[in-house]
């Protein structure tokens, strides 16, 4: 297969928020500027290739052994290579906060902003690490912290420039009577500032119809997308979201919809009909709540998917008292849905990459000349393979190598471990492992990332 011609994506939207800079990462020696070349790749049709990465763009895609460069080359034999998943529904700033909350920690959560800053700063990383390169952040604002959440975590996305691309999601408690009035002006405040998305909880508020509208007019105003809380379990009052929120540009999101799945078929039907029309995106968590969310359980992903809903799924929760054991991770989100909600393995994996960044308005990936160098790399063969034993990942963001995860089975010393010939991950030890048979996991591939 010749070299695939280089081409631009259609789009016209950004390829995330802030510059990428200069930053310290797994590849060491690269400049943003040399090519990298991805050495005997293996994509999902089966084939295996060479990916060469420039500019922050995939540049060329050809046969393997066929591309060259005049930077570094990482070896991707046994792995397969993916357009990087997106987490579309995260909250750092309450991130790492569930040992604060039981009858043995030692007092509550800090709400000091530089306290907020390292947990969201340590959140995304973890969420790099699993092979997010772009993250959708909601952070309260209001009440006595005020915009000091939202600034920590602006702070935050300045310290992962060049690592992910982190956008924060202004959301206030309430918004409509006298109570709500000071929480409106500080979310204008919040746009002006630099949170990218305006979003919020209407079911809380004592005027849900009236905190929507409130909400999409100031985006409206600024060109702002929404992403909004709400469990959706009144179909009146979803049908009223739906309505205002059908043609606003850049677009609406809603989630986790977990209510959806308590309605009557009937009723269920007709809401995911009301939202196709409108085209508001639905963002389900797989993995659990968050805390902008009463209603625990799953929204009906496969209905949604039948009405012709746009269905992305996100994490929510990372370890906060919404879900104390929240991991934070897109490959799981995908793994849920294909084992608990019955979806086929790639679209559970679409929901979580294609879809999710198609929610957060960024450009489409393709693993193909032209498109954006944002990719994760999976030890493993297939898709459905990797979404189940998905441990050894080397995530790209921008061209350029930001994360390795690796991961080294041992067995104890058995002739079942050496009969079987079981799969391997890993590198090669020169000589026989002392104290027990050394047996990496997941295909024979040799490469950076294996290995601990």
């Amino acid at each position: 297969m010749p070299d695939s011609q280089p081409r631009r994506p259609d789009d016209s939207a950004a390829d995330g928020a802030g510059a990428a800079g200069p930053a310290s990462s797994p590849d060491a020696g690269a400049t943003p500027d040399a090519a990298l070349v991805l050495c005997g790749a293996r994509l999902t049709d089966g084939r295996i290739v060479d990916v060469r990465l420039s500019g922050g763009r995939i540049e060329a895609v050809g046969t393997a052994g066929s591309l060259t460069a005049r930077g570094p080359r990482v070896d991707l034999r046994g792995y397969l290579l993916l357009p990087a998943p997106a987490e579309p529904h995260a909250h750092s700033d309450t991130a790492l906060t569930a040992d604060s909350a039981g009858p043995d920690s030692p007092g509550p959560a800090s709400h000091l902003a530089e306290d907020i800053q390292r947990r969201a700063t340590e959140a995304a990383l973890l969420q790099v690490g699993h092979g997010a390169t772009a993250l959708r952040s909601h952070v309260r604002i209001g009440d006595v912290q005020g915009l000091a959440p939202l600034e920590a975590v602006l702070q935050a996305r300045r310290a992962l420039r060049g690592l992910a691309d982190l956008t924060p999601v202004a959301v206030p408690r309430l918004l409509t009577g006298i109570a709500g009035a000071g929480n409106l002006a500080m979310l204008r405040d919040a746009v002006k500032m630099g949170a990218g998305v305006v979003g919020g909880c209407p079911d809380l508020d004592p005027d849900p119809a009236g905190y929507a509208e409130a909400v999409l007019e100031i985006a409206a105003q600024h060109g702002c997308p929404v992403d909004l809380h709400t469990d959706s379990d009144d179909p009146a009052r979803l049908a009223r979201l739906a309505a205002m929120a059908g043609g606003l540009r850049p677009g609406v999101s809603i989630g986790p919809c977990g209510g959806l799945s308590q309605l009557p078929l009937e009723a269920a039907v007709r809401a995911a009909d009301q939202l196709a029309a409108t085209g508001v995106t639905v963002i389900c968590l797989p993995q659990g709540g968050c805390s902008g969310a009463e209603r625990r359980g799953a929204a009906p992903v496969r209905l949604l998917r039948a009405a012709g809903v746009r269905v992305a799924a996100g994490s929510g929760a990372l370890r906060d008292v919404a879900n104390p054991v929240g991991r934070g991770d897109p490959l799981e989100a995908a793994y849920l849905l294909a084992s608990q909600h019955g979806l086929r393995a790639e679209h559970a994996y679409e929901a979580v990459s294609a879809a999710a960044r198609a929610a957060m308005g960024l450009p489409e990936v393709r693993v193909e000349a032209g498109f954006p160098a944002e990719l994760l790399a999976v030890r493993g063969e297939r898709l459905s393979g990797v979404l189940s034993l998905a441990y050894s990942r080397i995530v790209i963001h921008r061209g350029r190598v930001v994360a390795r995860t690796s991961a080294v089975r041992e067995y104890c010393d058995s002739e079942a471990a050496v009969a079987l010939d079981l799969p391997r991950q890993g590198r090669v030890e020169k000589g026989p492992p002392s104290g027990g048979a050394r047996t990496p996991d997941d295909g024979p591939g040799r490469g950076p990332g294996s290995g601990s």
